[in-house]
């Protein structure tokens, strides 16, 4: 699977961005997507996941009750709803894919993904 992430932008604190990860390729309802995210010298972190069931979700603590990321397999698109957005939140964001079976557990750490595709900046500026 091939990933493109867009919709990043330059934004005030308290503002709203949604990230959009188009995806090509077979079998896209088959794998966890995910966004990370990586600030100037820090590691690249976890930001949010959806598994294969779309009801399935998770979040860093960081972001939990701001972010959103949903699925839509028929477009082959997974979006990160980024509201009240604070300035270390700050980093270039990027999607990822992990091919899954329905009972595995939603991975949170960059080397348990398969698939990655260039990121987009996210600049909130105070």
């Amino acid at each position: 699977v091939q990933l493109q992430a867009s919709g990043g932008g330059s934004v005030q604190a308290g503002d709203s961005l949604r990230l959009s990860c188009a995806a090509t390729g077979p079998s896209f309802s088959r794998y966890v997507m995910a966004w990370f995210r990586q600030a100037p010298g820090n590691e690249r972190e976890f930001v949010a996941a959806v598994h294969r069931n779309p009801s399935s979700t998770n979040y860093a603590d960081s972001v939990k009750d701001r972010f959103a990321i949903s699925r839509d397999n028929a477009k082959k698109a997974v979006y990160l709803q980024m509201n009240s957005l604070k300035p270390e939140d700050t980093a270039v964001y990027f999607c990822a894919a992990r091919p899954s079976i329905l009972t595995d557990a939603i991975r949170i750490t960059p080397a348990e993904y398969n698939y990655w595709g260039l990121g987009t900046l996210v600049t909130v500026s105070s």
